[in-house]
């Protein structure tokens, strides 16, 4: 995961943002501690990325929707942009998700790459 600060002006006023690179590509190892706040929160974005809906017993609106998994490739990419913003938005409003990126490698895995943007933190 990489750090890289930024100002925006919004309204005469400086806020710090800080974007990290999240790279989704295998499951995670879940700290209960995690040693700082952006840490968290990126733990939680990985979290709700990786959870398919309708799997966790007591919200089962948590999650993305895995329904485009047989749909065209360039379509599911489209539908699975629109899943992560809003479940991100939804889900861990401190985080929000600036860029989408889709990468493959040579056995035709699919690694999701975030550029996930974390205001004050």
């Amino acid at each position: 995961m990489s750090l890289w600060c930024c100002s925006l002006i919004t309204n005469g006023f400086f806020i710090i943002m800080k974007e990290y690179d999240l790279i989704i590509n295998s499951y995670g190892n879940i700290k209960f501690f995690p040693d700082t706040l952006a840490e968290e929160i990126l733990q939680n974005v990985f979290t709700i990325i990786t959870t398919q809906k309708f799997s966790v017993p007591l919200d089962r609106e948590f999650g993305l929707n895995a329904s485009m998994l047989d749909y065209p490739v360039n379509k599911s990419q489209n539908v699975l942009k629109a899943e992560i913003v809003q479940a991100v938005r939804k889900f861990e409003p401190r985080a929000r998700i600036t860029r989408i990126i889709f990468d493959t490698d040579m056995n035709g895995r699919l690694f999701t790459r975030l550029k996930v943007a974390i205001d004050g933190v």
